[in-house]
């Protein structure tokens, strides 16, 4: 006889815990020659086959726009200005902190801006980028990895075709 009362299932818990990440970055940007079309930069993260915008984590006391200064110097090689503010982007991720420990799923939020190109040397960047290279915007669209990066990229474009040319706060 079956008995009334609660299900012998109970519900089941997420097997993640949920971490939030905040970062920022850049999309750097040059023109040539003045007139010319607008170049930007992606990175090639080592170890892996994907074209990013440089990114990265804010250090403790530091600003987003401080943040996205240094890691876009420190990724790329190249010193940069901000020109404005471009957008945010946020996805989810899963990572171990060890071999055996558990999975964590992170909410990643990332500020990026839009940066003028000072100066530097590409060759000059950090352990964790196996490549800098200069792409036209459109080939920068088809490259980068990220469909919410190409958006980016995309809207930069119209900012940039502006009067101006992204010098506009």
């Amino acid at each position: 006889m079956a008995t009334k009362g609660k299900s012998a299932r109970t519900p089941s818990k997420s097997v993640f815990r949920t971490l939030r990440e905040f970062s920022a970055g850049g999309l750097i940007w040059r023109r040539r020659t003045p007139g010319a079309k607008a170049e930007v930069v992606l990175v090639k993260p080592a170890g892996k086959e994907t074209w990013v915008l440089p990114k990265g984590g804010l250090e403790p006391e530091e600003t987003v726009e401080q943040a996205a200064m240094r890691e876009c110097e420190e990724e790329t090689g190249l010193r940069v200005s901000i020109d404005r503010p471009l957008g945010q982007v946020s996805y989810f991720y899963a990572r171990r902190e060890s071999p055996n420990g558990p999975l964590y799923r992170i909410f990643k939020r990332v500020s990026f801006f839009l940066m003028r190109h000072q100066g530097g040397d590409p060759s000059r960047h950090d352990d964790e980028i196996a490549e800098v290279k200069w792409f036209g915007i459109d080939d920068a669209v088809r490259k980068a990895s990220h469909r919410n990066e190409r958006d980016l990229i995309i809207k930069a474009a119209t900012l940039l075709d502006q009067p101006g040319g992204g010098a506009a706060r």
